[in-house]
């Protein structure tokens, strides 16, 4: 049996970022890092944008180079699967019958794509977008596509539905909700991006579901609606969500809440020797206008938790308090937010939406909450102290667009 100081489960940002922050803190015990995948740990944001178009070759979205691993004495086992947890014995399953030993485990497994659950669901031609062999697979079809039904109006769905466009395809969203982005922003983005969409030839379809994906010959033909209406298509690409990859852990006793593993301000589970980090692990967000626990899937939250637990490994101990930001980039807007705008009470708007360059300010009792910013990169560096300090502001001083975010960011 191999066995290792640490071992991390996942080696995507968190799990490469905690490997990599170990040895930069002097950690020198053994380390190994599992990948379900093939590839070495890559950067997966361009996934859905510059990947998918062709832009961005798959070599210029290596976290680090290959040599990296070897030099810094980090073990990377790839196309392995963990499946099973025996927090007492501290050791890990693996899908092809192997046990691996730890002395400390930090779980940074992620989760994979909701999948669709209507009839048709497993036709060809239906594509996820979470790892490099999913984004390949639809570039190889792509050239004997015409139309595309993008089912899911958030961040995925949208930023495919961008590329997909530009590619020359015809796209339809399909979103169930009564607007796009509706989990994560407030109405005026959302109207803003349906617009900016729509400008561009996609069709936003609101309201609505996906009943059954039609095939011929075991290939995807179209998308029945709730409504009875077909959409003709020859790819779907599905955008709703991912499950966190926690059962192993949940089956071994760990606590989960809010589909993650909960965690504490240092990352810890509520087993000794157990962490979990990044787009799999819940924990009490202090940035957060509701009480509860959360998961965020941010490359941000990624980085700074895998930075918590290296420092709490090393004997630095510091808890977890980093500011919440997240970004989307779609055709030539670029999205900046700063913050988590649940549990607002009041949206402003500022700047004007029709010039492609304005934020929506999000506040809660008078304070801010969080920001949203398009185009408009001075506002989002600025908002971040109105955020970190909930400073209270007069809106109309927020809806000046003439009046700059950093005098006003000033604790009452």
């Amino acid at each position: 049996m191999q066995a290792y100081d640490v071992v991390i489960v996942g080696a995507g940002h968190a799990g490469a970022q905690a490997a990599s922050l170990l040895r930069q803190r002097g950690f020198t015990g053994s380390v190994a890092m599992v990948g379900e995948e093939p590839e070495l740990p890559y950067d997966r944001p361009p996934l859905s944008k510059e990947y998918l178009s062709g832009e961005k070759p798959f070599e210029r979205l290596l976290l680090r180079p290959e040599e990296f691993w070897p030099n810094h004495e980090i073990e990377v086992l790839r196309n392995t699967r963990i499946v099973g947890v025996d927090t007492g014995a501290h050791q890990l399953q693996t899908d092809s019958g192997e046990s691996i030993g730890y002395g400390n485990l930090i779980w940074a497994a992620g989760g994979a794509p909701r999948r669709l659950s209507c009839a048709g669901h497993d036709l060809a031609g239906i594509h996820y977008v979470r790892t490099r062999a999913d984004v390949d697979a639809m570039r190889v079809e792509l050239d004997s596509v015409d139309e595309v039904v993008v089912i899911g109006g958030g961040y995925i769905g949208l930023e495919a539905a961008a590329v997909l466009s530009t590619r020359g395809k015809s796209v339809t969203v399909l979103e169930a909700q009564d607007r796009v982005l509706a989990r994560v922003a407030g109405e005026p983005l959302s109207r803003f991006y349906e617009g900016a969409h729509r400008a561009r030839g996609v069709d936003i379809q609101l309201n609505t579901q996906a009943e059954e994906i039609l095939g011929d010959g075991g290939r995807v033909k179209g998308v029945r609606l709730g409504d009875g209406r077909v959409m003709p298509a020859q790819m779907v690409v599905v955008g709703i969500g991912i499950l966190p990859a926690v059962a192993p852990l949940a089956e071994a006793g760990v606590e989960t809440q809010a589909g993650g593993v909960m965690v504490d301000e240092f990352c810890r589970s509520s087993v000794a020797d157990v962490f979990a980090i990044g787009d799999c692990a819940a924990h009490h967000n202090a940035f957060c206008a509701i009480a509860g626990p959360m998961r965020l899937e941010s490359v941000q939250n990624a980085n700074d938790q895998a930075k918590v637990v290296a420092d709490y490994l090393t004997g630095n101990p510091q808890p977890y308090n980093a500011l919440p930001w997240f970004w989307s980039d779609q055709y030539d807007l670029k999205l900046q937010t700063v913050g988590l705008s649940v549990g607002h009470d009041q949206v402003v708007l500022r700047g004007d939406p029709d010039a492609a360059s304005f934020s929506v300010i999000y506040l809660k009792d008078g304070c801010v909450l969080a920001l949203d910013s398009v185009n408009l990169v001075r506002d989002f560096v600025q908002g971040k102290a109105l955020v970190k300090n909930r400073v209270a502001v007069d809106p109309g001083a927020l809806a000046d667009a003439s009046v700059p975010l950093k005098s006003l960011a000033v604790p009452a």
